[in-house]
């Protein structure tokens, strides 16, 4: 296979919602260069980019593929991504290595609330875009409606380069605004016939031309001066100026297809190469400590790795880009994180499943190997002697839950250790035991997301699953002070027990002052690993207890926050004042005054107003407007504070606060309400107080579990 040089290498993501033909696209362009023979369809389940089982199975893309065309001297690398926002991971990776992002809008449906959250990722890459307008071959097209829906989206910069003479089911035209001239298409698609602009057409392609021109010029103070010397650009500066335009984020130019036809995807192939930026003529990458690092083929080899993937016969294959010097193999690089030697003993550029074995790779290519056994996504691999390191990219935080438990009790250890490989992969699929809980706990993106995962559980590695409702970390406090007493007496023969401890609690708050009326001898400020605090003093006058007892009073203690009386949940933010007690000179022990202290402490908590605290996220809805109010209802009746709603173009991201236990199976009521056109985001935002009617059913709940 041909190696190309950094100039000639042109990396794009397909992003966009589901169905809107990102994978038809991508097959179609693997065919009109060449590389395939034969176009699969989605419907066939023989596409090149859509070869996993899973993805067969449901009719859509579920991971991001590799791909690659080679198109009149250039090499282009596809990543055919996800739709749905349950496979943002997906995205993500994607993003951070593509040089430009191609987004696929459906011309019936326009911008989606999906692709608005793709494009907030976009944004903040800052990445040249290109707007790709598929399906106006659908008799429901309205590519005008859809442009329109982009620029409030996206904002000005979406930058018409052609429109459909007759979108709709007769579409077979195109009127290209760069070149000026119509595309005419066969009824089968394919190479079309370039012909005059119609009369009717002229004064609307002009028009539209002259805007062209002028965005292209705003680019460049040279191209400015000569377009008011000439009052026109010719198609090398326009070209010039498009590309400036796009490397500042200033022009997003807007093509028209139809993928399935294979109408359009020519023409635009042809702009990626001429006008697209390769990556070096991309801002150079930076490292950890700011750095510049040129894509240039001369420099140290670098790579960044931006997906893992574990095939069954293949085992784990890593994918990486090359941001500086030349890949070959037998290499030996350094992973910067790790400081591990990794050899490159095989190179692949995938299509697929498919797999072109290689020799050199060079800076701005994609590219694969197998069997490096301590790298990992995110890790960047140096020439040795090379420290260099890159950013990590930062993965969306989950947005589900579930408890997991295998059917199998053979399975059990094994399923964790399956689930961290399956993280290693895909770095939205968290996975935790709770000691607290007592539950295995996975999270991730969505239903869809977690459905993914118990298949590929169950088929790809034989382990039946059933997911479980998770309980909810629920805290327990108090709210006013109190003051409790316990004698320990034991005599069984010989040394007996004995101890006696009277304490005093009361609520903690953060930089409150030491409490009155005490006489505090030692203070201990203890951070909980749960959250909050305990604060323990000494308040002993007198020797009535002796010093060497305190640490067991205290052990004591911390038994009950453990364990707190309401429910057996954590404790928290609580000041316990040791002030009086008694002790014998032979019967006293460690263990006599830890079971004094625990039963003092908790007569004390039942007395103190004990209050259980929940969970509580903020959430971020991102919703169409005309669904605005179905949602913020659902969200009430989810006991939801409303804290603000603020507008994103044709959407409305409503702000709340919402109690965990109340998001279970959220993401399935969203999609329901909405048709699938919202989407939300959690944070996690600390606890607050359980109602009281929800909290005496909880301890209830928690006393006939206890009994059973």
């Amino acid at each position: 296979m041909k190696v190309y040089d950094e100039k000639h290498i042109k990396n794009i993501a397909l992003l966009g919602g589901a169905k809107v033909g990102k994978t038809t696209l991508a097959e179609t362009m693997l065919f009109e260069a060449g590389i395939i023979d034969r176009r699969g369809t989605v419907e066939e389940k023989n596409t090149v980019s859509d070869y996993h089982e899973i993805e067969h199975e449901r009719g859509n893309s579920v991971y991001a593929t590799t791909l690659h065309t080679e198109w009149r001297n250039y090499k282009i690398n596809i990543i055919d991504t996800p739709g749905l926002d349950d496979f943002s991971g997906e995205i993500v990776s994607s993003l951070r290595v593509a040089d430009t992002c191609v987004i696929v809008l459906n011309a019936s449906h326009g911008v989606e609330v999906g692709t608005e959250l793709i494009w907030n990722n976009i944004d903040a890459y800052q990445k040249p875009t290109i707007i790709a307008v598929n399906q106006v071959d659908h008799e429901k097209a309205d590519f005008q409606s859809t442009v329109e829906m982009a620029k409030e989206s996206f904002g000005d910069a979406v930058t018409l380069m052609q429109y459909p003479l007759n979108a709709g089911n007769g579409f077979n035209a195109i009127i290209d605004l760069l070149k000026m001239v119509m595309y005419k298409f066969p009824e089968e698609g394919g190479k079309p016939e370039k012909l005059p602009i119609p009369d009717s057409e002229k004064e609307r392609a002009n028009e539209l031309h002259n805007e062209l021109v002028e965005k292209a010029a705003e680019n460049d103070e040279s191209l400015m001066e000569l377009y008011f010397e000439k009052g026109n650009l010719d198609e090398d500066e326009l070209r010039q100026g498009l590309k400036i335009g796009m490397l500042n984020h200033d022009v997003f130019p807007v093509f028209c297809l139809s993928a399935k036809k294979n109408m359009g995807s020519g023409r635009m192939m042809g702009f990626i190469d001429n006008v697209a930026p390769s990556a070096s003529e991309l801002y150079p990458e930076k490292t950890l400590e700011g750095k510049e690092v040129k894509c240039d083929a001369n420099e140290p080899v670098s790579l960044f790795v931006f997906k893992t993937l574990v095939e069954p016969y293949l085992g784990k294959i890593t994918f990486f880009k090359v941001l500086s010097g030349s890949l070959e193999v037998g290499m030996e690089l350094q992973n910067a994180q790790n400081d591990v030697i990794e050899r490159i003993n095989q190179l692949y550029i995938m299509d697929g499943k498919n797999k072109n074995t290689v020799n050199k790779l060079v800076a701005g290519d994609i590219g694969a190997t197998v069997k490096l056994k301590n790298t990992q996504t995110n890790h960047t691999l140096n020439a040795k002697g090379e420290t260099k390191a890159f950013k990590a990219m930062e993965f969306p935080g989950a947005r589900i839950r579930t408890a997991i438990k295998a059917k199998s009790k053979q399975h059990e250890d094994k399923l964790s250790e399956v689930i961290k490989e399956i993280h290693e992969e895909d770095p939205t699929i968290e996975i935790e035991y709770s000691k607290e809980l007592r539950q295995l706990i996975l999270s991730g993106q969505g239903e869809l997301h977690l459905a993914v995962t118990r298949w590929r559980l169950e088929h790809v590695y034989g382990i039946e699953v059933d997911f479980i409702t998770p309980k909810i970390s629920y805290r327990e406090t108090i709210q006013r002070t109190a003051t409790a007493n316990y004698r320990h007496k034991k005599q069984s023969g010989g040394a007996g027990q004995f101890a006696e401890v009277t304490l005093t609690i009361l609520p903690y708050t953060e930089g409150m002052d030491d409490p009155q009326g005490f006489n505090i001898r030692g203070k201990e400020i203890i951070d909980l690993e749960w959250g909050g605090k305990l604060v323990f003093y000494n308040c002993i006058v007198g020797g009535v207890i002796d010093a060497r007892f305190l640490p067991s009073i205290l052990k004591g203690v911390m038994e009950l926050m453990e364990e707190a009386p309401l429910t057996q949940s954590y404790a928290r933010d609580i000041c316990v004042l040791v002030h009086d007690g008694k002790m014998h000179s032979v019967d006293s022990n460690d263990i006599s005054f830890k079971i004094a202290g625990n039963k003092a402490f908790k007569d004390a908590f039942m007395h103190a107003d004990p209050k259980l605290m929940e969970p509580v996220q903020d959430i971020q809805v991102l919703v169409p407007d005309d669904l605005t109010g179905d949602v913020m209802t659902d969200l009430q009746t989810r006991r939801a504070i409303i804290t603000g709603i603020d507008s994103k173009g044709l959407y409305q991201a409503i702000n709340a606060k919402v109690p965990l236990a109340e998001l279970d199976r959220y993401s399935t009521s969203l999609k329901s309400i909405t048709q699938g056109r919202a989407s939300f985001a959690l944070t996690p935002a600390g606890y607050e107080n359980v109602p009281y009617d929800i909290q005496s059913k909880l301890v209830s709940q928690h006393l006939v579990e206890e009994e059973v």
